[in-house]
């Protein structure tokens, strides 16, 4: 049987690690698999920052119905708590780390529970009724926006200190500037209020509730009509942003060694803003794009109550005042 000495020059031998020490490390170094992890984890600490985040508001669900029978049906407060605990499931003096654990442990069967207010009501039949209208408002505007802001940042681009690029600049600036909630009360106040070019009250909603859902075309035609408003303010919030990055990202574009090459080419100018200047200056803007789409969701709360289009904005902002849970979450 051979015996290990130790090296001649003192140095003590290395360990050999573990397998499966060296399995992990291994599969650690794998750039996918870090960002899942990276992702599950954000996942999972913006979940749980929510759901107690909300737990923090004001009130409970079952607060705010109390207050409702005592202010518009004059009842008792025993009899109010009386029928609010009958109507609800919910229970406010449950542990909050009990509920947050049976709330993981839906969420990783896929279920995101019941609706609070609404006994019997999955949270996902709500989100999958409310939310192609706001897709679908929301998609539209951006991708108006979207267009006329890389053909006008383009154009600007290519007359680059001229009047015309001073004034769409100096227009750009201001509509990138102000909220789009703002855009919203004016074109209610100037155009719906003070010159009455369109009826409020009949824009309510996503479309008239007399015609019968498919596709026809009163009811497309409704459709478009009740999303016409947001759809503007969609497009005007967003518009000089697209603008002024597409008309930066021209410039940047117009002076690489590419473009130069093309023109000595004899390229014609349509192929070379098609071809080498529009489709490499487009690029930071899909990205923009992608981070735009979260942010024009979680805004259009306010714009979907300003004209009560029916859209997930509005059911969000419905679950904030009746404090219902599950459906925030």
């Amino acid at each position: 049987m051979a015996i290990q000495t130790p090296p001649i020059d003192g140095t003590t031998l290395k360990k050999p690690e573990p397998r499966l020490i060296l399995l992990l490390q291994r599969i650690w170094a794998d750039y996918t698999v870090r960002t899942l992890f990276q992702s599950v984890i954000t996942i999972w600490a913006v979940i749980t920052f929510i759901f107690f985040l909300v737990r923090l508001m004001p009130g409970n669900p079952v607060d705010v119905y109390i207050d409702y029978l005592i202010n518009l049906e004059n009842l008792s407060y025993t009899e109010a708590r009386a029928r609010a605990a009958s109507q609800f499931r919910f229970d406010p003096d449950a542990n909050v780390i009990t509920q947050y654990v049976e709330y993981m442990g839906q969420l990783a069967r896929g279920d995101l529970g019941e609706s609070i207010t609404s006994t019997g009501t999955k949270v996902l039949d709500q989100i999958l009724r409310f939310l192609p209208w706001t897709l679908f408002a929301v998609g539209l505007g951006l991708l108006v926006s979207f267009v006329l802001g890389v053909i006008l940042g383009i154009i600007m681009a290519y007359y680059r200190n001229s009047p015309l690029d001073v004034s769409l600049s100096l227009f750009s600036s201001i509509l990138s500037a102000v909220p789009n909630y703002i855009w919203g009360l004016l074109i209610l106040i100037v155009f719906g209020v003070q010159l009455q070019w369109f009826s409020i009250g009949a824009l309510r909603g996503t479309y008239d509730p007399s015609l019968t859902p498919g596709f026809n075309l009163p009811f497309l035609t409704s459709v478009l009509r009740h999303a016409f408003l947001p759809v503007v303010v969609y497009v005007t919030g967003s518009l000089g942003t697209w603008v002024l990055t597409m008309r930066n990202s021209t410039i940047s574009v117009l002076g690489e060694d590419y473009v130069n090459v093309a023109r000595a080419r004899g390229l014609t100018q349509g192929r070379i803003v098609t071809a080498y200047v529009g489709r490499n200056a487009s690029l930071p803007m899909f990205t923009l794009l992608a981070i735009n789409i979260g942010f024009v969701i979680g805004g259009s709360v306010i714009i979907e109550e300003l004209f009560i289009y029916k859209g997930l904005g509005s059911f969000l902002f419905w679950s904030i005042t009746q404090r219902d849970y599950t459906s925030m979450q």
